[in-house]
């Protein structure tokens, strides 16, 4: 059963999806059958970042120039959601990589903590380790970490726990997909947060990354 953070996490993102998908919609009122365009061509999403990786290193998001970037917010402590959207997630990319090796190599995922009290680089570098041996974990300062959230309209607020260093963080449940210019392309589809990995999600990355990275 879905415990209250987790519901707000996909209230969020549904709203924000439907947001996206009003917005698409009133652009092609004339109902014409055009060549595909990004999603998200357009949108306001993105944006610089200065933040520290799993191995304590400044990173900026100008160190990505010329890659694709999947990104996701999240937290390492996070009880069940986190670890099923990254499992389909980096499943999804490495089928990517085993289909089309050079235009996988073109795709770095990235995951940024919304939790940087504990998501510290020592606590990131195994937990990122888990997934994918590419994915990049980014923490930083509290302010470091609501600048990066707000460029790519993540929201995320401490949900109280049973002891001081027990608690959840709510947060927006969204993947983006970035052109090598940081521009974005396409929300990456996680599917129901209640699902496990084994019902095609990784199939439908693999897909949406197939379309969109050339």
């Amino acid at each position: 059963m879905m415990n209250i953070a987790n519901m707000g996490q996909s209230l969020v993102r549904a709203s924000l999806i439907l947001a996206f998908g009003a917005a698409l919609a009133g652009c092609n009122a004339s109902g014409d059958a055009p060549a595909a365009r990004p999603p998200l061509e357009g949108a306001r999403i993105g944006g610089p970042f200065t933040l520290t990786d799993q191995d304590g290193k400044t990173v900026k998001d100008s160190d990505f120039a010329g890659k694709y970037r999947l990104v996701y917010f999240g937290y390492s402590f996070c009880p069940d959601i986190c670890p099923v959207d990254l499992q389909k997630l980096m499943r999804g990319l490495a089928q990517f990589e085993k289909s089309d090796a050079a235009r996988g190599a073109k795709v770095q995922p990235l995951f940024i903590s919304i939790d940087p009290a504990r998501d510290t680089p020592a606590a990131l570098k195994p937990f990122v380790a888990r997934y994918h041996p590419r994915l990049l974990g980014l923490t930083g300062t509290p302010e470091q970490v609501a600048a990066a959230a707000k460029a790519y309209v993540i929201t995320y607020n401490k949900v109280e726990g049973s002891a001081p260093d027990r608690y959840l963080m709510a947060h927006t449940q969204l993947a983006f997909l970035m052109d090598p210019d940081g521009k974005p392309l396409a929300l990456v589809p996680l599917d129901d947060p209640s699902t496990d990995v084994d019902e095609g999600a990784p199939d439908k990355v693999a897909a949406d990354l197939a379309k969109w990275v050339t």
